[in-house]
């Protein structure tokens, strides 16, 4: 046989082979998980096995970041692939509705809703013809802003609240300092007992099933509320890690080390149920969290530790912005792998709707497509630096932007223009302010900040009359 003929054989073999079919998507989204409260991420407390031995079959990610420090602007951007102030959603949705007005400064008016004129990575998806699901906690608007008119086909749990009242079971109650009443709508009935954490898995098991039957692919978006407040724990784990709490270790609270432990075990009952049904060779699997761990206290231990980063939840400094994000993609990411390049969970977007060989809309778009670092995580991305903007008060914070290189971080306040400059390579925990020691390197750093919030149109704080 011929060279030619032999070549055009092969090429018609090839033609003929069938086309895979395109993945399923499992997006599993931990509410305020900080970046140590994994055990494959250096927890001295918490047991996660399950996500442990997905991490050893996946690529991990040392250095992802959140795209705010708190959880509505994180999951506006990362379903539209929109930086938080592109999007002028800055704060989480309360906040946003009810500034503070006893501050220096007035925050920066946020958005309380995603607007509609925005897509989604569901609207993509299910034009593509995906089916497609939220289960959890949505915190991105009113009724008439609600996860089915964003794309999702079904919705169980989603509404404008950003916390259950109660993780048991009728999941109702009042809550905050208001006595709002709330519940979590779609869980009924259920078991006196029932813990939220398990029944919003068993509901996703549930849509998988009823998905696969359609033979056709999907998108589950399981957004945990665990483990954000209140801190709540099945009695059984809490006495496990009552007993356990040893000495002189960064994680102190049990009760939020059983939550930990729950999620673990919801990650491991859907990857469980994928391989049972023979879905997991072609299930995109993530893991992440919405931003840092929460260090305050609720009537108890403080919640969680992200040492050795600074700070945590609300800070733009390393403990509010680091997460955890673990993906396994099959065929394409290696296992026991892990990828120091920074990367910012609005990357997942146009990674995503790569997966699915879907086009993003012409609209400017924030990130970056994974899929070079999931194929080489030594592999480096084509971008400068990665910006945050806060212009908001919280427990841990005043109103501040930064910009984070893949060694260097700048601080900017509001209040006083104050600027902290750290080489995160030198000093991860952002202890030494080198501003002043390195003002060349603060400058240039300082005006790519101020040039990118101009690009963006970034809303910010404004002098408070009452408090000259």
């Amino acid at each position: 046989m011929q060279r030619r003929q032999f070549l055009s054989l092969l090429s018609a073999s090839a033609l003929a082979q069938p086309a895979l079919p395109p993945p399923n998507i499992v997006l599993i989204l931990a509410d305020d998980l900080g970046w140590t409260d994994l055990g494959c991420y250096g927890s001295d407390l918490h047991e996660t096995p399950r996500i442990d031995r997905l991490a050893r079959q996946s690529l991990r990610f040392s250095h992802a970041l959140s795209p705010a420090p708190v959880c509505s602007p994180t999951r506006a951007s990362l379903l539209t692939g929109k930086h938080p102030a592109r999007l002028g959603i800055t704060i989480w949705r309360e906040g946003a509705a009810q500034p503070p007005t006893h501050f220096p400064l007035l925050p920066a008016p946020s958005e309380t809703d995603l607007p509609h004129a925005e897509t989604t990575l569901a609207e993509l998806l299910q034009q593509a013809g995906y089916s497609t699901a939220l289960i959890g906690k949505w915190h991105l608007g009113d009724a008439d802003h609600a996860p089915e008119t964003q794309g999702f086909e079904v919705n169980i749990g989603g509404t404008h609240w950003g916390a259950p009242p109660t993780y048991f079971y009728p999941y109702s109650g009042r809550f905050g300092s208001q006595k709002e009443h709330r519940y979590v709508p779609g869980l009924t009935p259920g078991p006196a007992g029932e813990y939220l954490t398990d029944r919003l898995t068993t509901e996703a098991l549930r849509v998988i099933d009823a998905f696969h039957a359609r033979q056709k692919p999907f998108f589950l978006y399981l957004a945990h509320h665990a483990p954000h407040t209140p801190i709540e724990a099945k009695p059984a784990l809490l006495a496990k890690y009552e007993a356990k709490l040893p000495q002189g270790v960064n994680h102190t609270n049990p009760a939020y080390a059983a939550m930990v432990e729950s999620f673990d075990q919801s990650v491991g009952r859907v990857l469980d149920h994928l391989r049972i049904r023979g879905l997991d060779r072609n299930t995109i699997f993530i893991i992440t969290s919405d931003n840092g761990g929460y260090l305050q206290s609720a009537n108890g231990p403080r919640i969680t530790s992200n040492a050795p980063l600074r700070s945590g939840k609300g800070s733009l400094y390393e403990g509010g912005l680091r997460v955890p994000l673990i993906i396994q993609w099959p065929g394409l990411t290696p296992a026991n792998a892990v990828c120091a390049e920074p990367v910012v969970l609005t990357d997942l977007f146009p990674t995503l709707c790569a997966a699915a060989q879907v086009t993003p809309p012409p609209a400017a778009t924030d990130g970056l497509d994974l899929r070079p670092l999931l194929r080489n995580p030594a592999a480096r991305l084509p971008r400068p630096a990665i910006p945050f903007h806060y212009p908001h008060y919280y427990p841990t914070t005043t109103p501040v932007s930064a910009l984070r290189t893949r060694d260097w971080k700048l601080l900017e306040y509001f209040e006083d223009n104050r600027v902290e400059l750290y080489h995160l390579a030198q000093d991860p925990g952002e202890k030494t302010n080198l501003a002043e020691k390195n003002p060349t390197q603060a400058q240039a750093l300082r005006a790519q900040l101020h040039a990118w919030r101009q690009s963006v149109n970034a809303r910010l704080p404004s002098p408070n009359p009452q408090k000259p």
